[in-house]
């Protein structure tokens, strides 16, 4: 049988923080199913199990890519009050949901050590790997996510996912040790992306008139986790697919692609877009939490991964969300220059429900996810 992933518990951490980490630790119940491990299925010439085959792709609506890029953003020019940068940030959150950023601050060494690190992780035998195999009721360590039943779809990837941020919630036994910089790599990393994604929000306030610092303090010790995504060459791979289409439950996700194989595409206008990244840049996307507290100014965008036949895929994506006490919410007072205070589009709902909540749902679109449970329906819509 083909290795599952299950490891063993984790230690306790200091009596200062234990209360918050009780709290949050109630939002890992109901973790992935163990399924077989598919880097391991990919060296074999046994054909791809029907369970990863999905016929629809064939039929799914592709842009050629021509005429529709996801906007660009230069960080550097977006506290400039003569460039016109942050409307385009705002033009950006609110119509694509999509953008890549350069000039980002984050300096070329730290992610290309980044990078080193994960691809040595991923080529290391299976045995080594599973040494940080997912707990049971988590998903945090090696394996997949969202499985939440044995007769459900399957992609064609095997993730490793940790808690980065605050320090108190990593469960360092998950933490790869081989290769031996990788903790310190994955330490700097994140700490350099927690500091951009605090910037792009201080825009993100001012362009829907809220004071920063209302935005910024929900985020305060906020929960930054990483997940490191590798995909195996498929020989059926138009037949199969990385990540299921999905928006993310998460407030803004960073993405960095490791190697230069190509495979991110969102859904927009009905149909899907590649996404060409540039060498660099983060590809930064809106989350259901930010476009819950924007009251649906900003959209969460579909978005899914496919596979390439001949070469493996390997990405890094850094999701940043609210503390563990926030609420899940439209913030107060919204109005920005296209649109005036409105009633609130979406239900306010404590982090913690609303983690466990997404939890239990496969990944199957936006509109069969968690952003439509939580949206109020008016009349019309009803």
């Amino acid at each position: 049988m083909p290795a599952t992933v299950r490891g063993p518990s984790s230690s306790k951490e200091k009596s200062g923080r234990r209360r918050r980490r009780s709290v949050f630790s109630g939002m890992e119940v109901g973790g992935s199913l163990p399924v077989p491990n598919v880097q391991q299925l990919a060296s074999r010439s046994e054909g791809v199990p029907v369970r990863y085959i999905r016929p629809e792709l064939e039929l799914e609506r592709v842009s050629n890519g021509e005429y529709d890029r996801i906007p660009l953003i230069d960080m550097s020019k977006l506290n400039d009050v003569r460039d016109d940068e942050a409307a385009k940030l705002h033009s950006a959150c609110k119509d694509w949901g999509f953008f890549q950023v350069i000039n980002h601050g984050v300096a070329e060494e730290v992610i290309l050590k980044m990078k080193a690190d994960i691809q040595e992780f991923f080529s290391q035998p299976l045995e080594e790997k599973m040494e940080y195999a997912q707990l049971p009721n988590g998903i945090e360590g090696y394996g997949q996510a969202f499985v939440v039943s044995e007769e459900q779809k399957l992609d064609w990837g095997d993730m490793l996912y940790i808690n980065a941020q605050p320090i108190n919630r990593r469960n360092m036994r998950l933490w790869p040790s081989s290769p031996s910089s990788i903790r310190a790599s994955l330490d700097q990393y994140s700490i350099e992306l927690e500091k951009v994604a605090q910037s792009l929000m201080i825009s993100m306030a001012k362009n829907l008139g809220v004071e920063p610092e209302k935005l910024l303090d929900l985020f305060k010790e906020g929960v930054q986790t990483v997940r490191m995504n590798y995909y195996p060459p498929c020989e059926q791979a138009s037949k199969v697919i990385g990540i299921a289409p999905h928006s993310d439950g998460s407030g803004l996700t960073l993405l960095n692609q490791v190697n230069e194989v190509q495979g991110l595409q969102i859904k927009k206008d009905g149909k899907w877009v590649p996404v060409d990244p540039i060498p660099g840049a983060f590809i930064v996307n809106v989350g259901d939490i930010i476009e819950i507290m924007s009251n649906g100014v900003y959209k969460s965008i579909e978005h899914r991964a496919l596979v390439n036949h001949k070469k493996e895929r390997l990405s890094i994506a850094a999701f940043h969300d609210p503390n563990v006490d926030a609420m899940i919410e439209p913030l107060p007072n919204l109005h920005t220059l296209d649109q005036e205070k409105q009633a609130p589009n979406y239900k306010s709902i404590s982090h913690q429900d609303f983690k466990k909540l997404g939890r239990k749902m496969k990944l199957d679109g936006k509109n069969k996810g968690l952003i439509q449970y939580l949206k109020i329906q008016t009349e019309k819509e009803e």
